[in-house]
């Protein structure tokens, strides 16, 4: 008798529990949008953590309703996306709901809503694409159904913290079994702190992501994938997200990076594994060391250079066609990786110079047809023209100053930034390089970038013109004043860049040098001087832009003839009174500096300026300034009053 009541009591017991569940699916079909509104709240919070809730309402039907009213257009967002959050909800039921959602075709409408502008509606159908997703039962080609989802989900990265979330948790859980989603990381980590530290700490079945990386790292795997997961984790060091020195950097993924260099890999993946490489250890001293000495690095990177292989070794027209095609990337790749390798270290340097014909190559590749070769090239150039040594043996050697010269003539900006970057360095005063450049036309090339619309050139231009003119004759002192035009001078002097004023007044200082040099120079420009340092020190700058000014009235109160356009000009006396009372003892220092010039006891007329800042004040002032706990001060100031007493 048991056994037949069974069955009918089970019956009831579901129709019971369905009964009480059918309200919730009947008010979604209500005409009012309130109501339905209000039922979609209801529901969302009869099933939190009722797993049983949720099978009754997913075999009432609910989820064809509410996936309805998600894609309708009509619907307000705030329906959409609470229709969204309770579908989330319900896939976090058991592995059969998430079954039921996918058979209703859930994955095409929760795609189709990321397409609206609103990020509430967005991130709840991201956090319930995140929670199929990771559901076993998922496929994961269901990702890829449609090429342009992956390039909308990185699109959407930026949004907000939770599409970071979200999304770097559906591309975790879909790179086990694609490569695509692989590359994906390796594009979404790419200069990208934020989403970079998100992917750190994403974890794959208790397993964190870039742990799993390292794993693909392994000789065993293909190479394709040991590349990318080797890009991705670049990547997230780069950004910040590892740091440099962690061994999944240093032990892992360095190493195999410079395994790709090696002649046994495609001359696609030596490229990929060079250019990458190089991205890692570009701002890192002691990852370029540790690179320079692993695998013989520095000398395998000179076969870079042999391809093609001469003809008559070549039998295979195809092999050949394939290797003139690569050939540019190589050495595009081999040159950024040297100037990263030389970025710091002498020794490193050194050892690239002394690399086979390594200075004849750089000056080869400083004239290819290709731009990237050139830039490359060029930036090579520049990274090893940091070595005092090589400027003065190598770079003159091979005259590596005339194809440079020929490269700054009508070349693309990024071209010209590094290349001009590299010039400053080879205009330094013990630079042999210095002479030949400036005989070349090159005062009138650096002045032209002064007036470029690009801040780096316009930075550039003005720091080599400063770096030549230090120490220089005079006649090159008068042709950059000439080459800038006083109106051009005063142009960088009111730049809105503190980089441009700073380097526009450290060649200010060094064409004020010497004192026959001071004095030529400000008898033919001193008004307009004069005028661009009043028109500084009255302006709102900071205190190294203002103590540089003081250091230039400094050098022209050292001046024979022309401390006297200080002595008459009571503006400037009084600033200078007022800097030697500033609370900054930098500034104080610079206007003392002017004092002692302007008060020395063996110039002639040093007695008439000495009474003339005696009735200023200015004796008053060094009283109280020898009597400073700061030494530097007190020692000036008790100097400067010495040669009133002497």
């Amino acid at each position: 008798m048991a056994c037949v009541l069974e069955a009918p009591l089970r019956m009831s017991v579901l129709s019971e529990v369905t009964a009480s569940s059918r309200h919730y699916v009947d008010r979604l079909f209500d005409l009012d949008p309130q109501k339905v509104l209000q039922g979609v709240i209801d529901m969302k919070n009869a099933v939190i953590g009722n797993n049983k809730q949720k099978a009754n309402l997913i075999v009432l039907g609910a989820v064809p309703r509410l996936l309805y009213l998600l894609q309708q257009e009509t619907s307000s967002t705030e329906l959409r996306t609470e229709c969204a959050v309770v579908l989330g909800s319900l896939a976090m039921g058991t592995e059969n709901n998430v079954k039921s959602l996918l058979d209703c075709h859930i994955i095409p409408a929760l795609l189709q809503g990321l397409l609206s502008p609103d990020l509430k509606f967005i991130e709840a159908c991201l956090r319930c694409l995140r929670t199929i997703f990771i559901s076993p039962v998922t496929p994961e080609d269901l990702l890829y159904t449609d090429a342009t989802v992956i390039s909308h989900l990185m699109a959407l990265l930026s949004r907000s913290r939770y599409t970071q979330e979200y999304i770097c948790q559906i591309f975790s859980h879909c790179c086990k079994v694609r490569m695509q989603a692989l590359k994906c990381f390796s594009v979404l980590a790419f200069e990208n702190p934020q989403v970079s530290m998100t992917l750190v700490n994403v974890s794959v079945d208790g397993e964190l992501l870039p742990q799993i990386f390292v794993k693909m790292l392994q000789r065993d795997k293909p190479i394709e994938m040991q590349l990318t997961s080797a890009k991705c984790l670049t990547s997230m060091c780069r950004a910040g997200a590892i740091r440099t020195d962690d061994s999944c950097i240093v032990l892992k993924t360095l190493p195999c990076l410079v395994r790709m260099c090696s002649k046994e890999r495609l001359l696609e993946e030596r490229v990929e594994g060079a250019e990458t490489l190089a991205y890692l250890i570009e701002t890192d001293v002691e990852l370029q060391r540790i690179a320079s000495i692993t695998d013989h690095l520095i000398v395998m990177l000179a076969d870079y250079f042999k391809y093609p292989s001469s003809v008559s070794a070549i039998t295979d027209i195809k092999r050949l066609d394939h290797d003139l095609k690569h050939a540019h990337e190589l050495r595009q790749a081999a040159f950024k990786l040297y100037a990263s390798l030389g970025a710091n270290d002498e020794d490193i340097r050194k050892k690239i110079i002394e690399t086979e014909n390594m200075m004849d190559r750089i000056v080869n590749g400083l004239s290819e047809s290709s731009i990237k070769v050139r830039l490359a090239a060029v930036r090579c150039l520049h990274s090893l023209s940091r070595s005092v040594q090589q400027l003065r043996t190598s770079f003159q050697d091979h005259a590596v100053w005339k194809p440079l010269m020929k490269v700054l003539q009508n070349a693309p900006n990024e071209i010209l930034i590094v290349a001009s970057s590299t010039l400053c360095n080879l205009l330094l005063e013990f630079s042999p390089s210095k002479e030949p450049i400036l005989e070349s036309g090159a005062i009138e090339l650096l002045c032209s970038l002064t007036q470029s619309e690009n801040l780096a050139l316009r930075v550039n231009g003005i720091w080599a013109l400063m770096n030549m003119a230090f120490q220089a004759e005079q006649k090159i002192k008068s042709d950059i004043l000439r080459g800038l035009s006083t109106e051009q001078l005063f142009q960088l002097l009111s730049d809105s860049d503190v980089n441009v004023l700073m380097k526009t007044l450290g060649l200010l200082r060094n064409l004020l040098s010497t004192r026959p040099h001071i004095d030529h120079i400000m008898s033919t420009h001193g008004k307009q001087i004069m005028q661009a340092v009043t028109l500084i020190l009255e302006g709102e700058h900071n205190i190294e832009v203002k103590e540089q000014t003081l250091c230039i009235l400094a050098n022209i109160a050292d001046g024979t003839t022309a401390k006297e356009l200080i002595m008459t000009n009571d503006d400037i006396l009084q600033k200078i009174k007022y800097y030697m009372s500033h609370s900054n003892a930098k500034l104080q220092l610079a206007a003392m500096f002017c004092i002692s010039n302007l008060i020395w006891n063996e110039e002639e007329g040093s007695q008439e300026r000495q009474d003339k800042l005696r009735d200023m004040g200015i004796v008053d002032i060094l009283h109280k300034l020898s009597q400073s706990s700061d030494p530097n001060l007190c020692d000036k100031a008790k100097t400067a009053l010495q040669q009133y007493l002497a």
